[in-house]
């Protein structure tokens, strides 16, 4: 293992998997950043739970298939004992996908899959050691958003509902759809930042869950009320004169689906009459498509920090100032049905 003296800001990490192999892989591309020390490794969910206590990384990467304690009991024990991020590491298969969509639900924080080549490792191991950082001395609202409801002269009619999110979505979403009132009374397109496949997983999941239809999009789809469109992964998504666009991406984003790309979509297709809400993500995805959205006449909603797995693209948004509300994920469900005119 490398080993160097770390800098002050240094990050942190607790590298978990039953290949030595990939040990040495994983730590060997952490440490060519030099923001990053990987400070142990666990070759199953046991260590990883005894190496998280002794050495407090402040982030720990979990592999999912191992000997005597697999990846996902491993990550319960760790969230129970201790308030370390955990990103997994998941098989790219119909069956690592579900398993991965099961340990969001139990709080990891992200995830990447293996095939891809440690894509985004860096960006996403330092977003969420950072996120915990930030938890312990929150940012202020930007000056001059709103962070209560502004008086309306009447229920919001919008014939779309646009949903933006990714670090932490996938719980998030489930938070928000399942106390939406129903029946609903416009169609939700969702894009949530993920690789092909899983989204299908997380359509699926958020289905058991949720009283709403819930399926990932298929082009040509008709938007229906009270149905939640999942953008598929690697793909990106746009909402056309009713219907569901799906097209391979032409250079228009790093992200696949782009909330961005949809955003902008529905400004073409409804003008002010949506309802957008931007979900807990790092980056600032979003943020020009909304901001567009606000300037057409369409009410936002963005996520505050203290309930943000990341307060990246809610914090874009509002610092562009398109947010009419920053707002507790716990509220927006059920604020959405206020603006509707649906609960008091």
């Amino acid at each position: 293992m490398l080993t160097r003296k770390p800098a002050t800001s240094v990050i942190r990490v607790l590298v978990v998997d039953d290949s030595s192999f990939m040990r040495g892989a994983i730590t060997r591309h952490i440490q060519r950043d030099a923001r990053f020390l990987v400070v142990g490794a666990a070759a199953n969910g046991r260590e990883a739970v005894a190496k998280t206590k002794e050495l407090r990384p402040d982030v720990v990467t979990m592999d999912v298939e191992m000997p005597e304690m697999n990846g996902i009991e491993a990550l319960r024990q760790i969230l129970a004992q201790t308030s370390t991020p955990v990103v997994m590491l998941s098989a790219q298969t119909e069956a690592g996908a579900k398993t991965t969509i099961q340990a969001l639900q139990y709080g990891a924080m992200d995830f990447i899959p293996k095939k891809a080549g440690f894509e985004q490792l860096h960006e996403k191991l330092a977003a969420v050691a950072g996120a915990a950082r930030a938890r312990l001395s929150p940012i202020a609202a930007p000056r001059g958003q709103a962070v209560a409801a502004k008086p309306r002269l009447g229920p919001l009619r919008p014939r779309v509902v646009v949903i933006g999110s990714s670090t932490g979505g996938p719980s998030a979403l489930r938070q928000v759809l399942e106390r939406l009132p129903s029946p609903f009374p416009a169609p939700i397109v969702v894009a949530q930042h993920m690789p092909a496949q899983f989204t299908s997983a997380m359509a699926k999941w958020l289905a058991d869950h949720c009283p709403l239809k819930i399926v990932e999009a298929a082009d040509d789809m008709a938007l229906a009320p009270g149905c939640v469109y999942i953008g598929p992964g690697g793909m990106q998504f746009r909402v056309v004169n009713g219907r569901v666009k799906i097209s391979a991406d032409q250079g228009e984003s790093l992200y696949k689906p782009s909330v961005d790309v949809l955003a902008l979509s529905v400004a073409i297709s409804c003008g002010g009459n949506a309802l957008a809400i931007m979900l807990t993500g790092m980056g600032n995805d979003g943020a020009k498509g909304f901001l567009k959205l606000k300037e057409a006449g369409a009410y936002v909603i963005a996520q505050d920090q203290a309930s943000s797995a990341v307060w990246g693209m809610p914090r874009a948004v509002a610092e562009a100032g398109a947010a009419d509300e920053i707002l507790a994920l716990g509220e927006i469900g059920k604020r959405v049905g206020v603006l509707l005119g649906l609960a008091t």
